[in-house]
C-alpha cells in the first residue's frame, strides 16, 4: 500500500498511533467502497464516486507523510 514502507512499519505505527490507525482503517473502508462501486455491486453515483476516491487519495498521501515523519 505504502511505497518504500515494510508492513512491519505500518504495523509499528499503528499500535503506536490512534490517529494513523483511525486513518488506515479510514482509507480501507473507503478502498473496499470504491472497489464495489466499481465492479457494480454498490450502486452509486459518479459524482460520489469520485468524492470517495478523492478522500482515499488523500487518506493515502496523509498516511504516507505520517510514515514519512515516523522513520526520520
Amino acid at each position: 500500500m505504502f511505497e518504500g514502507q515494510s508492513q512491519q512499519s505500518v504495523d509499528s505505527r499503528m499500535q503506536e498511533d490512534s490517529d494513523f490507525r483511525r486513518l488506515y482503517f479510514h482509507h480501507q473502508k473507503l478502498d473496499k467502497k470504491v472497489t464495489d462501486a466499481e465492479l457494480g455491486v454498490l450502486p452509486i453515483d459518479d459524482r460520489t464516486l469520485t468524492r470517495m476516491k478523492r478522500e482515499k487519495l488523500m487518506a493515502k498521501d496523509r498516511l504516507t507523510r505520517m510514515l514519512g515523519e515516523h522513520g526520520h
